[in-house]
């Protein structure tokens, strides 16, 4: 989810409408454009993705969808809905922007280029498109050269919903959190409920047990968090969105609305509860603040605001203690730390500032960086690079805890592939490896056996996290470092061709190893070509798409969506147990099914047929009467697609 535009206050409430008459019904569309207009996204999406599956569709509805997921760091579907509004007729040039900042945050870094050159070529170029272009070059050579940092999602906290914004506490750490609830107190632009400040215990370098705090700062009406503590932890500094009525107010599209902004509380420990102060320079009225850190000495006090006097957009300010005990007014960090973009969630670790941002050359999303110094006074600014830094948003990194030799322990979070859902906590560590394992692998053509070069690589770990990617070379060959005891997988793509990957075990070297794997691509760029989408599988009797199944689908949707011309059979078939005329109806609806939900992610209902073969075409002997192995009927119950035009 897009938490970053959340927590820049883009929390619209009390919508007024002018120029719409209360007795007039609204049309699909209108309705839709209304709900998007407020950043309503959880109820405007799918009223667009019903008038894009209508008979007359418009562009500018595949562009709404488009950006709509680029907003809840839904990335795939981003590049899949930007994919179809640029190949219609009409399309806006902010439609090809968003097509290249989704290709980016998917990590498709050549491809992003080649987009963001486009977008240069015929509209021209800006600060922003060269800071782009930058990042994509960098990305590309950070993954295939990732530094020593091991990430390890704490599954024992996050949820499908988004947590993020750990920092150590007694026993463990506080956080920011989506709950699990019913009923009112949910955000329109999500659809999920508003952040609450959470508390989780660390029991063997694992974190476990999380729940709501007790307090009442989680009492707010809106968005609570994130939450810093002090050292001592008798003060609380908690970001939270305005609840009050005496909002921001601007108008867009004809259309009023109230921002409810971003404002910083602090909260000082009054016998079992909190007592309750503004910080001084809280302005709801005209700006957001919040994301605050204090200095080792706790002097100095570090926060995020888009007030008045900054370089761009969101920045670093910070305000020193006084004599009295107030902040004094407060001052930007300067132009080393911020930009014309977006940063926020700073940290600190001595004379360091740990940071995320947008507005230098990342790899997508907010970046971490790192600069020396303190105040207004900082040097040596540093992206930290992958895999701490991803394709996504990475920000609200901490350090928890370092020793003599280098080693350093802490939390991030962060959006990326692979994790849980939405955003996630990480925790991470440093350590010099000692054994050297060596992944070497080639990329074929399946047909032809022909080496494929330049096919994008990922080494991934076993939750679909990218640890790795990079393109094989003119030989097709590719090479990346693994860790003693852990399994991965290796997923090679190419323009033209279905995916292929394979499984590596997890290995316990006591020397130096080369590992040799190969990977076969299958070739789809002609009528006729028929692929099987091998390990489909439907729960018995269904023919509701699982979710290991919907991970298949994506691959032949992948296809879809880079090949445009191309339009498909996709068929479902069964063994020869159960009646001919039971078996004919469950394939068909199988087909269905996955027809519907290749649909729902972007692909055109007239590029792709569903079709039940039922038993009419199996692919050995097991026909009716005929004894077979589990393993020959399982051979007869596949997914397969043919092409019919590309």
């Amino acid at each position: 989810m897009n938490m970053r535009k959340i927590l820049l206050g883009l929390l619209l409430s009390g919508a007024l409408f002018n120029g719409v008459h209360a007795q007039e019904q609204p049309s699909l569309r209108k309705r839709a454009d209304d709900l998007f207009n407020r950043l309503e996204f959880s109820k405007a999406l799918p009223i667009y993705e019903r008038l894009a599956n209508a008979k007359k569709v418009k562009v500018g509805d595949f562009e709404k969808i488009g950006q709509g997921y680029l907003y809840l760091k839904q990335y795939e579907l981003a590049e899949n809905w930007y994919a179809r509004a640029i190949q219609t007729e009409g399309h806006s040039k902010d439609a090809l922007l968003g097509y290249a900042e989704a290709l980016k945050q998917n990590g498709k870094y050549a491809e992003a280029k080649v987009q963001f050159q486009n977008y240069s070529a015929r509209f021209g170029s800006s600060e922003k498109i060269q800071i782009e272009l930058a990042g994509c070059d960098s990305a590309t050579v950070w993954m295939a050269n990732p530094l020593n940092y091991k990430l390890k999602n704490e599954k024992g906290i996050n949820t499908d919903l988004s947590e993020f914004s750990a920092v150590p506490a007694s026993n463990g750490v506080l956080y920011a959190a989506e709950p699990k609830m019913g009923g009112s107190g949910r955000s329109a632009m999500t659809g999920q409920g508003y952040l609450k400040v959470f508390a989780a215990s660390r029991n063997d370098a694992n974190l476990e047990m999380p729940t709501i705090m007790a307090g009442s700062f989680n009492g707010a009406a809106y968005h609570v968090g994130p939450i810093l503590p002090n050292r001592n932890e008798d003060a609380l500094y908690v970001t939270r969105t305005y609840p009050g009525k005496d909002a921001e107010k601007f108008k867009a599209e004809g259309v009023r609305f109230k921002k409810q902004n971003l404002e910083l509380k602090i909260y000082k420990k009054n016998g079992n509860d909190w007592s309750e102060e503004d910080f001084a320079y809280n302005n709801v009225k005209e700006y957001s603040l919040g994301h605050a850190a204090l200095s080792d000495d706790e002097k100095t006090l570090y926060f995020a605001s888009d007030m008045p006097g900054g370089l761009g957009g969101v920045d670093i300010w910070f305000s020193t203690l006084q004599a009295d005990g107030s902040w004094g007014k407060p001052v930007n960090a300067g132009r080393e730390i911020n930009s014309a973009g977006d940063e926020m969630f700073p940290t600190v670790l001595g004379n360091k500032l740990f940071y995320s941002s947008n507005g230098f050359p990342g790899m997508g999303g907010l970046d971490l960086f790192v600069a020396e110094g303190s105040n207004g006074n900082f040097k040596g600014r540093k992206n930290l690079q992958y895999p701490l830094n991803s394709a996504s948003d990475d920000f609200s990194y901490v350090v928890a805890a370092t020793d003599a030799g280098s080693n350093v322990y802490g939390y991030v979070s962060s959006n990326r592939i692979g994790g849980v859902g939405s955003d996630d906590i990480y925790s991470f560590n440093y350590t010099k490896p000692k054994i050297k394992i060596i992944l070497n692998g080639f990329t074929y053509d399946k047909k032809t056996r022909a080496i494929l070069e330049d096919s994008r690589v990922s080494l991934l770990g076993v939750s679909g996290d990218i640890i790795a990617r990079k393109l094989s070379d003119g030989k097709g060959n590719f090479v990346f470092e693994l860790d003693a005891g852990t399994a991965y997988r290796v997923n090679a793509e190419h323009t033209g061709y279905m995916s292929d990957s394979t499984r590596v075990a997890a290995v316990y070297p006591q020397r130096d190893t080369v590992i040799n794997v190969a990977l076969y691509l299958q070739p789809m760029y002609k009528a006729g070509d028929k692929i099987v989408l091998e390990n489909i599988y439907y729960d018995f009797d269904k023919h509701n798409i699982r979710k290991d199944a919907a991970d298949i689908l994506d691959h032949l949707v992948r296809v879809m969506r880079d090949n445009p011309t191309m339009k498909v059979e996709l068929s479902s078939h069964t063994d020869s147990r159960g009646s001919d005329s039971y078996n004919m109806r469950l394939s068909q609806n199988r087909a269905t099914s996955a027809v519907e939900y290749v649909i729902s992610r972007g692909i055109s209902r007239d590029r792709i047929i569903a079709k039940g073969y039922g038993e009419t075409r199996l692919v050995n002997k097991c026909s009716n009467g005929v004894s077979c192995t589990p393993a020959e009927h399982q051979a007869n119950r596949r997914t397969e697609v043919e092409v019919l035009e590309f």
